[in-house]
């Protein structure tokens, strides 16, 4: 039940992303990458691991420094966008680019 629900609400927030942008794109973009979906992940992680305060600081942390690769994936695609290249380039792109930083994110915090 508990995954369902997960799986649920995970969908409701991507389905209202790409609904409200179809109207307002600034909108969906905000609603995309809004601190709703960590807060989906801080409750889902907080009642799997029964709240234990050091994993939940080292999942926040990851969060927290997770930040930077997530914007380099989007100022990479608004790049992209404006030289006009396909949405398989700006996606390939943008996922090498979060990856990159997504590596180093890993190694730092080592």
């Amino acid at each position: 039940m508990q995954l369902a629900l997960k799986i649920v609400l995970s969908v409701l927030v991507i389905l209202a992303a790409t609904e409200v942008g179809k109207r307002v794109p600034s909108m969906g973009g905000l609603i995309a990458v809004m601190p709703l979906t960590g807060a989906l992940a801080l409750v889902w992680t907080y009642l799997d691991k029964q709240g234990d305060a050091a994993f939940m600081q080292t999942f926040t942390k990851g969060a927290v420094w997770g930040i930077l690769p997530s914007v380099l994936f989007f100022v990479v695609a608004l790049l992209c966008f404006r030289r006009q290249l396909g949405l398989s380039a700006v996606l390939a792109a943008s996922f090498g680019a979060w990856l990159a930083a997504a590596l180093v994110h890993q190694w730092l915090l080592r």
